[in-house]
């Protein structure tokens, strides 16, 4: 694998600024993303892939063709091109740091931001390895681009080689993942293929095999709005309901910082209004359908009392599916995961199985029907400004990948 292009390709791209912007009205919701889009379309033609292209979506679709003869189930390789809007993604400026001596990594814009090896104890396994961070005004990026240029040079290096043997690959690069719309425009019949492998996980040598199960509340709270001058007995403030509303809402339980392992959580993370109306928008998270109804009916039940202690007032509470739990969907093609096992092994490496916390691009696209487990690609602490990735890891994500399409090649 052809480490300095991988990285070459990953500077290249963590400086184009692909941040996605939750309220925007149109679709990508930035013009990075089709910018983006369009470098990666050009790249993929010169390595030969003829019907690369990028349709009215901003989706990156091409075929590298198989190098075997006869039908062969076709692999899917996906990643997202948005970065998260958590943190700025504008103006990133890479640090590259070769053969990591250990310790802490102070940034250079911010001498106040450090990695920290006790916050990311996997720095002690990677000494010697080469490290890219930002400079600690920004996120890096490699959430997910640290996925994208890993595919990219897997193809690049399979076409380089056509005595590797593997059946067609087909390339997929999403939009507004990080704002939960990557698939929202994926045709599965159009992408054609047997299996799909999000490239968007953490670390090294990881397959992401249970996500979270997720659900949006928007709670909209009505009060009723007239002169502060003149509103004795006759205001009723949605601010203060809705404060009253969160407060009434576990925060020793339920929430995601007393939560962790198979433990869901309700988690407010966005509020807008005044004293007429208030919106809330809450994330539910469980690993099943049973723990999601759970949370809807703590939502409910905090509704009822905050009617009750304010008779004027409505408070209104809907919900929004978002994507479901990966496992149900990988059990219907055990080979999805079992075959990404056996890749692994083949380069000597033990994978290791993970349930996520969150979501992926794999969630939504194996509830609509196609297998997609998520694997590492050498990202850590994303959306962040303390975000790095490790090329050597990426490096690993490549060759992984290939071995991976070696053993599809041999399936029926």
């Amino acid at each position: 694998m052809n480490a300095d292009r991988l990285l070459e390709r990953f500077l290249k791209y963590v400086q184009i600024d692909t941040t996605a912007r939750p309220d925007a009205a149109e679709y990508p919701s930035s013009s990075g993303q089709l910018a983006l889009g369009k470098v990666l379309v050009d790249e993929l033609r010169a390595l030969g892939i003829a019907d690369a292209q990028q349709d009215e979506h901003g989706i990156v679709l091409g075929t590298l063709p198989a190098s075997v003869e006869g039908e062969r189930p076709v692999v899917a390789l996906c990643a997202h091109l948005d970065t998260s809007p958590e943190t700025s993604g504008e103006n990133i400026r890479p640090q590259v740091i070769r053969d990591y001596p250990g310790g802490d990594i102070t940034l250079p814009a911010d001498p106040a931001k450090v990695i920290r090896v006790a916050d990311n104890p996997e720095l002690s396994d990677l000494i010697g390895r080469t490290l890219i961070t930002t400079d600690g005004t920004t996120l890096l990026g490699g959430d997910d681009k640290a996925g994208v240029a890993v595919i990219m040079e897997t193809i690049a290096w399979l076409g380089e080689h056509p005595e590797l043997r593997h059946g067609p690959i087909r390339v997929c690069f999403t939009c507004d993942e990080e704002i939960g719309h990557g698939t929202d425009h994926i045709d599965l019949a159009r992408l054609g293929a047997t299996v799909c492998y999000t490239l968007d996980g953490q670390g090294a040598n990881t397959i992401d095999v249970e996500t979270f199960s997720a659900d949006l509340a928007i709670v909209t709270i009505r009060g009723v709005n007239i002169h502060p001058g003149n509103a004795k007995n006759r205001m009723t403030n949605a601010v203060r309901v809705a404060a009253d509303f969160v407060a009434s809402l576990p925060r020793r339980t339920l929430s995601p910082e007393t939560t962790d392992g198979r433990q869901g959580f309700l988690h407010p993370y966005e509020m807008g209004g005044g004293v007429g109306e208030v919106v809330l928008k809450i994330l539910l998270r469980d690993f099943d359908e049973s723990g999601l109804a759970d949370r809807a009916e703590v939502l409910r039940h905090a509704a009822a009392l905050c009617e009750a202690d304010h008779p004027e007032a409505n408070v209104d509470v809907q919900f929004r599916r978002q994507y479901r739990n990966l496992a149900e969907g990988l059990a219907k093609e055990p080979r999805a995961v079992d075959y990404a096992r056996q890749a692994l092994r083949r380069l000597g490496r033990e994978p290791s199985e993970t349930i996520v916390r969150g979501g992926t691009d794999g969630s939504r696209l194996t509830e609509m029907g196609l297998p997609t487990p998520n694997l590492s690609c050498g990202q850590h602490t994303p959306h962040s400004n303390l975000e790095w990735a490790c090329l050597d890891q990426m490096v690993e994500a490549a060759e992984w990948l290939v071995s991976l399409a070696e053993i599809w090649a041999g399936a029926e």
